[in-house]
């Protein structure tokens, strides 16, 4: 028995559990063809669900080996578990639970690195999926590509061969090219995080780690990953919070087992795809994910929209004195942040993705959700990566053209804000951002330091927007937003 006085949840404890909590395929009958990388409660909340249902009216036995960059506890935890877990679906009405068991194994990268290589050479392994946050990808802000002055890069390029690399990227570069020598079969590489064109900043910092290798075949490499290995771009989407010890407890009661590692998430799910795979891959669509030619209108409404609105919502909640995003939403000013700035970022879409006005009443509704309690402080966390695909973008198209830019000024003057030391929300550039505030004579020179640091020089020398951004922060310091 557990801690909880509640039975573990494993494969022998389904038989215990009433049919519709037990996952859709029978984990029995699944195999890894799939390796992933980044075992967070997003990707076991999204990508699993839809491969273990895709399996399920199939019939071919897509299972998924989730390799963990860091989290070592979550792969002994799953393994205890026979990687089964649950996920709960927050709905206003209440909450319905279920087994997930797509998951047929779990590695450390790191400790498991020879494992996880045989994986990635294995011809029965056509699909990897990533998701490992913008910053996994360690890009250069000013370039877009592989950021190789990056100590945990250049850490990895000096490894000697078979030697401990600790960057996906990394790992992933010298799995493919181990593939590659192998003349194995073709793969596809899937990046399912949020970021514009993200199919095609994973094969540029996955070709630059080649590039910039000691590898002396590393020419004949790139050019096997050319014609063999694809990298189509995916927009994803569903709210998926941290989960708390009270959701461990309800998932108990629930399924009448103690799960370790329970999952939440909003009802809603998305996952659009490029339809250009290089190899045999789940057939996703029969859950009801889009193949589409150019995922580009639908991902830029989702970063932009919402993962924008989001941002901006967490930013100003957080100023606010808010702690999740339902609590921001019910202030008098949640929905018409969420309105005005779909309204405000409308003009710099491409045309064939969804329709903003609509995508905005959908977003309200979602936010809405009383029993979501996504906190903004999760949300927040790693701005200075975020922002730069999900404002600064928007902002400079909109500026270019002479358009008004009121709300973002309002959500970048929230991100500002919530830089100023002693700040306690997780970035990878905490301590520069921290420093700008130490420099800076004036706020709005300290709204052009911070725009430096995240790569935004040209922001930065933008004095109209560093001097609109500066006049807002007196009234985010005394916990007033005023759209």
């Amino acid at each position: 028995m557990s801690a909880a006085g509640l039975p573990p949840l494993n494969r022998k404890a389904l038989a215990g559990l009433a049919p519709e909590q037990r996952p859709a395929a029978d984990p029995a009958e699944l195999r890894t063809r799939i390796v992933h990388f980044g075992l967070g409660a997003f990707h076991r909340a999204h990508q699993v669900v839809y491969t273990e249902n895709a399996a399920a009216c199939s019939g071919e036995p897509w299972g998924i080996t989730a390799v963990a960059p860091r989290s070592a506890e979550t792969v002994r935890a799953l393994r205890d578990q026979d990687c089964l877990y649950s996920l709960t679906e927050r709905r206003p009405g209440g909450s319905l639970s279920r087994v997930v068991g797509a998951v047929t194994g779990a590695l450390a990268m790191r400790p498991d690195a020879a494992a996880v290589d045989a994986l990635l050479a294995d011809p029965e392994v056509t699909v990897v999926t990533l998701t490992v946050t913008e910053k996994g990808y360690h890009r250069s802000a000013r370039t877009g590509g592989l950021d190789t002055t990056d100590p945990a890069v250049a850490a990895d390029l000096a490894a000697a061969p078979g030697g401990q690399l600790t960057t996906v990227v990394g790992r992933l570069a010298a799995g493919l090219a181990a593939r590659m020598r192998a003349d194995a079969s073709p793969v596809s590489v899937v990046s399912c995080d949020n970021m514009a064109d993200n199919g095609v900043a994973l094969s540029r910092v996955v070709s630059d780690f080649v590039r910039a290798s000691a590898w002396p075949d590393r020419a004949e490499i790139l050019d096997r990953l050319a014609e063999a290995v694809a990298f189509p771009s995916t927009v994803v989407d569903r709210i998926v919070p941290a989960a708390t010890d009270a959701d461990r407890a309800a998932a108990g009661a629930a399924l009448g087992v103690h799960d370790a590692v329970p999952v939440v998430g909003e009802p809603y799910r998305q996952w659009v795809l490029e339809d250009s795979f290089a190899a045999p891959r789940p057939p996703w669509e029969l859950d009801g994910a889009l193949f589409v030619p150019d995922v580009a209108p639908y991902q830029l409404t989702k970063l932009r929209l919402l993962n924008g609105s989001h941002s901006a919502l967490a930013c100003l909640g957080l100023a606010a004195g808010r702690t999740t995003i339902a609590d921001a939403m019910a202030t008098d000013w949640g929905e018409h942040l969420v309105r005005a700035l779909c309204a405000e970022v409308a003009p710099t879409l491409p045309a064939g993705g969804p329709d903003p006005g609509t995508y905005a009443d959908d977003l309200v509704v979602r936010f809405r959700n009383p029993a979501m309690h996504h906190l903004l402080r999760q949300i927040a966390s790693d701005g200075s990566v975020k922002i730069t695909e999900r404002w600064l973008p928007a902002l400079r198209s909109l500026r270019a053209r002479g358009a008004a830019t009121p709300v973002l000024e309002l959500a970048l003057a929230g991100w500002v804000n919530a830089t100023r030391p002693p700040s306690d929300i997780t970035d990878p550039a905490r301590d520069a951002l921290a420093a700008c505030w130490a420099l800076a004579a004036r706020p709005a020179e300290t709204v052009s330091a911070l725009l430096r640091v995240v790569g935004a020089a040209d922001l930065a020398d933008d004095t109209a927007l560093t001097t609109a951004v500066a006049d807002r922060l007196s009234a985010l310091r005394a916990g007033r937003v005023d759209i």
